[in-house]
């Protein structure tokens, strides 16, 4: 490598910069060569993906290292050449800037990780790579119920981190609350009815308390959190036109929908065989009072 270094160092602009332009094909080259013998015979998607980012950052260090070299004698030219051009720097490159500091602090701080499903301001989806200046995400929402992914892929500046709020749906505990109303008629039998969801709901939900406790006491080490309750529930409420029962259970972020569809088709199941228990909706009664010489709609 030394010889490379040296032959770095002419003071000419056109051997600078014919150099530079070597150093990164040479770069390219190396990174490709080390993805394709060893990274891409890596089975897991996840280890794989991480094993990539590794080295492309390593190769990235190295080539800014080589670079450096080329047009800077020592450590002193950078730092008044750093020095003298910081300024302008840190008012043209702003946003460059920003999303690169943002990129540091995703590494060091690590709010969340490829693969996890956050919302940072209006955007939500599952995180599927993360870069030097943005971080991509697969979009859930919008017009797509149950937070089920859309198809779009979000690229969100990594600066945004610094200002604007951030959700990670699987940290403290991978799972998050998901409620399913359930309204019937003031005619039905309701505390049979409650009775029938909160056996449906521990059915779908009662084996994810235990290891949601487990979770939140480890987490509970770094945040304040008081005790939850994490079995699940129905709760009563009288509406206008009947008597709504809500299930609260926990589930899988990636999963709420697959959730939903099952203790939906369960409910329709267990309440035909109950004559007693009927959907409700809103209805509309008509009365027609007929009086001597008046008719009233």
């Amino acid at each position: 490598m030394g010889w490379l270094i040296k032959f770095f160092t002419y003071s000419s602009i056109q051997v600078k910069l014919i150099a530079t332009l070597l150093a990164i094909f040479v770069f390219i080259i190396i990174r490709r060569l080390i993805i394709r013998l060893a990274v891409d015979r890596i089975t897991d998607d996840h280890i794989r993906y991480k094993w990539q980012k590794s080295i492309t950052y390593t190769v990235f260090l190295f080539a800014f290292i080589i670079i450096g070299q080329i047009w800077f004698k020592g450590i002193q030219s950078v730092a008044t050449y750093l020095g003298l051009l910081s300024a302008g720097i840190a008012i043209a490159l702003k946003d460059p800037l920003t999303n690169i500091t943002g990129w540091l602090y995703i590494l060091w701080r690590n709010p969340f990780e490829v693969g996890e499903r956050i919302q940072l301001g209006d955007q939500a989806g599952d995180v599927i790579d993360v870069s030097l200046f943005n971080f991509t995400l697969m979009e859930i929402g919008n017009w797509v119920n149950a937070d089920q992914t859309t198809g779009r892929l979000i690229h969100v500046p990594n600066g945004k981190i610094f200002t604007h709020t951030f959700a990670n749906y699987g940290r403290g505990f991978k799972y998050i609350w998901n409620e399913i109303p359930v309204l019937i008629t003031f005619e039905s039998d309701w505390k049979k009815t409650k009775l029938i969801l909160e056996n449906i709901a521990k059915e779908h939900a009662a084996h994810l308390s235990k290891y949601a406790e487990r979770k939140v006491k480890e987490t509970s080490r770094q945040f304040l959190i008081q005790n939850v309750d994490f079995a699940p529930a129905v709760y009563t409420v009288v509406k206008d036109c009947g008597v709504e029962l809500t299930i609260r259970y926990l589930c899988d972020p990636q999963k709420r929908r697959s959730s939903l569809q099952a203790i939906w088709e369960n409910i329709l199941t267990e309440f035909e065989n109950h004559k007693d228990i009927d959907f409700a909706y809103p209805t509309m009664r008509r009365f027609n009072n007929i009086t001597e010489g008046h008719t009233e709609n």
